[in-house]
């Protein structure tokens, strides 16, 4: 693992939203924190709504988190794709994040505490 990436409990209750819809809502979310970079929240796939969510074709690799596949947000009036993306294997110090799907914040999707 990168001495630059830790992982923590995220504190409190966590939701995403997209097009309207709260996609998931979590008091179980994983904080990462990447070097400089703003901490993402990762929300188990449990406390997803994951019939607005979609697997696409689309990976990519982080050589500190390891094979990323992503996910395309489905709305009622819209396909928000590859906004939320998974590391369903990741690499050893974080496994923390395995079943978990962070999001992209921007065109119209948003992560906050409540």
């Amino acid at each position: 693992m990168s001495d630059h990436i830790t992982t923590r409990n995220a504190t409190g209750t966590w939701s995403v939203r997209a097009g309207g819809a709260v996609i998931g809502e979590s008091k179980n979310a994983i904080e990462l924190i990447e070097g400089d970079l703003p901490s993402v929240i990762y929300f188990p796939k449990s406390d997803l709504a994951m019939a607005f969510l979609e697997k696409t074709d689309q990976t990519s690799i982080c050589p500190y988190k390891g094979s990323a596949t992503y996910y395309s947000i489905i709305t009622k009036s819209q396909t928000l794709a590859n906004m939320g993306w998974s590391y369903e294997m990741p690499i050893a110090g974080i496994e923390a994040i395995a079943g978990h799907i962070a999001f992209y914040t921007q065109n119209q999707v948003a992560v906050e505490q409540i």
